[in-house]
């Protein structure tokens, strides 16, 4: 899909969009970014492959959180 097309996508999809509180996260982050002109740049492969062997550590050693713990925890905001 080229990127026009994913822009068109994108615009529809927030055309649509009920949810204000989403919708107003979505548009801080847009601002925040363009304010600290941070550019977004993707994962290298080599980032990802350390990232899941990270995560991977972290389950096998009982670093997490259930969903259930998260959801406490947010219940709590």
């Amino acid at each position: 899909m080229d990127l026009q097309t994913r822009k068109l996508n994108l615009i529809a999809y927030l055309a649509q969009l009920q949810d204000e509180i989403f919708f107003d996260k979505i548009e801080k982050y847009i601002l925040q970014k363009a304010e600290n002109n941070v550019p977004l740049k993707p994962f290298t492969q080599e980032e990802l492959i350390s990232r899941i062997k990270e995560s991977e550590s972290d389950y096998e050693t009982g670093k997490f959180k259930s969903q259930e713990d998260l959801e406490k925890i947010s219940s709590n905001w």
